[in-house]
């Protein structure tokens, strides 16, 4: 054999480059400035995610909390195949909002339509966890930018976590066994005086939301952490309480969780998917101007009862 044709036959026998530049991109988690949250940059939720980054994905997720995945240009489906991931999805009461033909997710949104609204328009406007108002309480949400607004729409995120270990020692042993109740109710008129789109809900809605009891203080069933489990939206009372007790305890632990120093603000990008750990933080809605149009979609994961 010539030195050319050796030469030849090396190059031949040689794997081609494009093979290697066809390969995904690796996955880089960056922690967020502040007390929780996470940037997920190279996830392209559009192509198959192998066990080992999902992995990641799930380990990054307890420990930040709140994870954003950056440019997700992905289907509703997609959206809800990936959610399912991580367990069974929920179905939100407000059955009106759900995405025609995904009744697993729940339309956030304030455009309207034909002059009727398309979605959820004043979601999240107390804090709270999501669904901690069922037996068993959400895992996580996940919510995908559809349409942003030129300014505002930010959302807020709280981290419990550190709110029970900040938490003043004798207050700690004041909460450490309590009870309380989350009903979803607690604040719905009021929401609906604010805001004459939101339904009103059919006896069977109401009969779906029965008042439910879980402690001040959960512990995650994943990371064992203890967290503050109360919030302005949905817990009512204090349980064996009086009630100016309950109501007096309560202020002191909704302004507590919510302080500067443990919040993280979310300033969507397009196509930003946000994935939060509804065990572990609690959220809020900045709002948005009624003139500037915003669409997410949300799906929601079930969790396991508190304890």
């Amino acid at each position: 054999m010539t030195a050319s044709s050796a030469a030849l036959a090396s190059t031949s026998s040689a794997p081609p480059r494009v093979a290697a530049l066809s390969r995904p991109a690796a996955i880089d988690i960056r922690p967020l400035p502040g007390p929780l949250g996470a940037e997920v940059i190279g996830l392209d939720l559009d192509q198959a995610l192998s066990a080992e980054d999902f992995a990641r994905i799930h380990r990054a997720h307890l420990d930040h909390h709140v994870l954003v995945f950056r440019d997700q240009r992905i289907t509703p489906q997609q959206q809800v195949d990936f959610s399912r991931r991580f367990g069974p999805l929920q179905i939100h009461v407000l059955r009106n909002f759900q995405l025609a033909g995904h009744p697993e997710v729940l339309i956030i949104s304030n455009i309207k339509e034909d002059g009727q609204p398309i979605g959820l328009g004043d979601a999240g406007h107390f804090w709270h966890s999501d669904l901690s108002y069922v037996e068993r309480p959400s895992l996580g949400s996940m919510l995908h930018a559809q349409e942003l607004p030129s300014e505002g729409g930010d959302t807020l995120f709280a981290n419990q976590h550190l709110a029970w270990d900040t938490l003043p020692d004798a207050l700690k042993k004041t909460v450490s066994n309590l009870r309380a109740e989350h009903h979803y109710l607690a604040r719905y008129e009021e929401l609906r005086a604010r805001n004459p789109w939101r339904p009103k809900l059919t006896q069977a809605q109401i009969d779906e939301v029965k008042p439910v009891v879980h402690p001040v203080v959960r512990t995650h069933p994943e990371n064992g952490r203890k967290a503050l489990f109360v919030s302005e939206h949905f817990t009512t009372r204090i349980v064996d309480l009086p009630e100016d007790e309950s109501r007096e305890l309560l202020a002191q632990l909704f302004a507590h969780t919510t302080q500067d120093a443990l919040v993280y603000r979310h300033r969507w990008q397009p196509h930003d998917m946000v994935f939060w750990d509804n065990r572990a933080v609690t959220h809020l809605a900045a709002g948005t101007s009624d003139h500037l149009r915003r669409k997410l979609y949300r799906t929601t994961i079930e969790g396991s009862q508190p304890f």
